[in-house]
């Protein structure tokens, strides 16, 4: 860190003293510790061997073997919240997370924006002597700013991490991510059928990472946030790893439960009085003046009531999912080897958690394609089952129905959302074998997401600073919980912890639990002051099975009163209670401006569909300027989103043709009744709608210049090609193709000519299904 000189400075440098101390890079303590953080997503309690899971996961038992297994430590029951607490060591809502990034209102608590008052801990330890690497999901940046003419101020480099590979949004295809390399985008070395998947990607890198600064600075400690997509949506993996899993959850999820349950109580992770929860605790519950009922997509189908057909399919989902979540442990063990061949295993704090409960967003059906549920077409158990030797591959774009969700947070009723323990219990192991004596064992106290970081900080003898790149800083809010490390029965230091998820809120004080009893969604049950609250002793009901508000009714008023407080120390407030349209609308800064005609340009970097022209619903004209030198020329022109869900513009075979992909359902293909001729042409599909039905339909006509040469009628999504999946390219398709139709090899360049620039034009009327459009965007979290 920089300070005065102090020096001599006279006329020549022979009679000068010169001080290098103001000029010099910060030393971390000798032996110092490195952190490692391990982030998983969406695993939920008890998927994993630890936590007494049927899943194999041999590294991360390997890790606990060697450090502590936590049993009641607590999340914020979503993604970018919990990723903000783990990062700065105070609340969501303090971090401006009270939801994912995207959903967003402009309050101080929820505006996507993590305060440089709450400094994270990389850039707390860059300045105190430690490399800071991150690879894989960040999700901590607004939408209008995850594109090259934004600012990069919250992206990780931004945010004080020095290195980053991986992907900014909530979720990426596993096969085709959406990759940046430290501050622009990129493209991924190889494709699938070259084997190549992200958790590999980002393990290479993360070793690279290490390896590269070590080779120069053998004894500099580093601080690694390593969070792969596993095991968010859509679960992809390997076919030999799915391939182990064959048959092993044909018992169904609620048996699974059951066997999973009795292993916990077993292992120690519940005590014998624990409980097993119910599957569907709250289908029958309605609002307080009885208008609105538990929504349909939050319960489970009983397994005994499912076709052999869905039995077949939902077995298979579950396969997919272990092993994605193996695949992903075996890639963790990779890391763990190479810090243990090079000696630094036994000096690293490593930390493992889940950010948040397991995932709902699969609904009771599950879906082989998610993109179909987020434009409000229903899953068809004949057509997902056809699917069914692919699943997990490039083909499917997968989730699970909520019976899994609820069989890998057994014991725990519902899930990620909810602020019941199925939202908000989840896994984490401490592991450092240097400075912990104890091993394989196993912690009890309550502990929160943020407390992490103090504790790291208490490790390393770190005190927060009073200022961070000249910002003064917010007080850490969580609490070390080092003092559990040697001490399996120190009580619980920890008195309160707050919550708050999409209406959904909870507070727990000395062991004692308020939770609200109402749907955690956008414009579920909008009075919350008629909200229903529900208490449970979880010293003595870790389950939350037993409701005691009825017996104890100054209890549940003291928590009540204690949770508004916490909400306005932590920014809290408001509550959400918006319909998902109000949602959508709320205006947000944008960096670009809406217009009616957009310009792109061949080798630029991939335009993010949050930036690029939005041609929902609406008329539109795509048109290619080009110069072509041989009647051999193909490629393509222009693309925009994936198989699942996009469109492009391309040459082949020296026809102009253009490919609506439906949501991955049918390829709409219109072609040129003639040749392209060489020279400079405009290329154009325009679309022409009809009706205000939906999806909308329309006519296509392709025009080489401005004369007609084909036509057909075409369907166009309601919803986004992906809410957090590929954009906009120009001359080039680098990710999943939307066609299979195209020439050439990846990534179908276009070539035999010169792109100047494509124009996309939708100056028709804009017509646009606010609701579906909303609905989409919150239900992907």
């Amino acid at each position: 860190m920089s300070g005065s000189f102090n020096g001599r400075i006279n006329i020549d440098i022979k009679d000068s003293v010169p001080d290098w101390a103001p000029y010099a890079q910060p030393e971390a303590p000798e032996g110092a510790p490195s952190v490692l953080y391990i982030v998983l997503d969406d695993v939920g309690f008890s998927a994993m061997e630890p936590w007494g899971g049927l899943i194999e996961t041999p590294n991360i038992n390997r890790l606990a073997a060697r450090g502590l297994t936590y049993t009641n430590w607590h999340t914020t029951a979503l993604c970018s919240p919990t990723r903000s607490s783990l990062l700065t060591g105070r609340n969501h809502t303090t971090n401006g997370m009270a939801c994912i990034a995207e959903a967003t209102s402009g309050f101080p608590g929820s505006n996507g924006h993590i305060p440089f008052e709450c400094a994270t801990i990389a850039e707390v330890l860059g300045e105190r002597g430690w490399n800071t690497y991150m690879l894989g999901k960040w999700h901590l940046c607004p939408a209008d700013e995850l594109n090259m003419a934004s600012t990069k101020r919250n992206w990780p480099v931004g945010r004080g991490f020095e290195r980053y590979y991986g992907f900014l949004g909530g979720e990426t295809n596993q096969w085709y991510p959406d990759l940046v390399y430290d501050n622009h985008y990129a493209e991924q070395p190889k494709g699938p059928e070259d084997g190549y998947h992200l958790t590999e990607d980002l393990t290479d890198k993360a070793i690279g990472f290490i390896r590269d600064a070590k080779v120069v600075a053998p004894d500099k400690p580093f601080f690694m946030y390593f969070c792969p997509g596993a095991t968010h949506a859509p679960h992809h993996a390997p076919k030999e790893w799915i391939k182990q899993y064959k048959g092993k959850f044909d018992m169904g999820y609620e048996a699974y439960r059951e066997q999973v349950f009795q292993r916990q109580q077993q292992l120690g992770i519940l005590p014998e009085s624990a409980e097993l929860s119910p599957i569907n605790p709250y289908a029958d519950t309605t609002s307080h003046d009885g208008t609105q009922s538990w929504p349909e997509g939050d319960t489970v189908r009983p397994w005994d009531s499912l076709s052999e057909g869905e039995k077949a399919l939902f077995c298979r989902m579950a396969e997919v999912y272990a092993g994605f979540l193996s695949h992903a442990d075996h890639h963790i063990g990779r890391l763990l080897d190479y810090l243990e061949e090079s000696g630094q295993l036994d000096n690293t704090i490593v930390v493992l958690v889940s950010d948040n409960g397991a995932s709902g967003e699969g609904g009771p059906n599950g879906s082989v394609n998610e993109n179909k549920f987020f434009n409000g077409i229903p899953d068809d158990i004949e057509e997902n089952l056809k699917y069914l030797d692919v699943l997990g591959g490039p083909e499917t774009y997968n989730h699970y129905p909520t019976g899994w969700t609820f069989a890998f947070n057994t014991p725990f009723k519902l899930w990620k959302r909810y602020n019941f323990e199925g939202g908000v219990a989840d896994p984490l192991i401490v592991s450092w074998p240097k400075g912990i004596k104890a091993s394989g064992e196993l912690r009890h106290q309550y502990n929160h997401a943020t407390d992490v970081v103090p504790t790291i900080y208490d490790c390393l003898g770190v005190e927060l600073p009073e200022q961070v790149k000249g910002y003064p800083q917010i007080p850490l809010e969580g609490l070390s919980f080092r003092y559990s490390f040697d001490d399996a029965e120190a009580p619980t230091r920890k008195e309160t912890a707050f919550f708050t998820m999409l209406g959904s809120r909870a507070i727990w004080h000395k062991g004692w639990k308020a939770v609200t009893a109402v749907p955690a969604a956008p414009g579920g049950w909008p009075d919350h002051m008629q909200d229903r609250w529900e208490l449970y002793d979880t010293t003595k009901d870790p389950t939350e099975l037993h409701d005691l508000a009825d017996q104890h009714p100054g209890k549940l008023q003291e928590l009540i009163a204690l949770w508004f407080y916490e909400a306005g120390r932590y920014n809290g407030l408001p509550i959400e209670s918006r319909t998902a349209v109000e949602i959508l609308t709320t205006p947000r800064p944008e960096v670009g401006k809406p217009r009616d005609r957009y310009a792109y340009y061949p080798d630029c970097a991939e335009v993010p569909e949050a930036a690029a022209v939005n041609i929902r619903n609406r008329s539109y004209t795509v048109a290619a300027e080009v110069d072509l030198q041989t009647p051999e020329a193909a490629g393509v022109l222009f693309s925009h989103g994936c198989k699942f869900g996009g469109h492009s513009l391309y040459l082949k075979d020296g026809r102009l043709k253009y490919v609506y992909n439906f949501v991955g359902i049918v390829e709409q293909m219109v072609v040129s009744d003639q040749d392209v001729p060489t020279g400079r042409h405009i290329l154009s599909a325009a679309f022409e709608r009809e009706g205000t039905d939906m999806p909308t339909h329309g006519t296509l006509t392709l025009y080489i210049d401005d004369q007609a040469v084909g036509s057909g009628q075409i369907k166009t999504q309601p919803g986004n090609f992906s809410l957090v999946g590929e954009g906009l390219n120009v001359g080039k398709d680098v990710g999943e193709p939307v066609t299979d139709d195209y020439p050439g090899e990846r990534p179908w360049a276009f070539a035999g000519g010169t792109i100047k620039q494509v124009i996309v034009d939708v100056s028709g009327e804009h017509y646009i299904d606010l609701e579906k459009e909303a609905v989409a965007m919150m239900s992907r979290e």
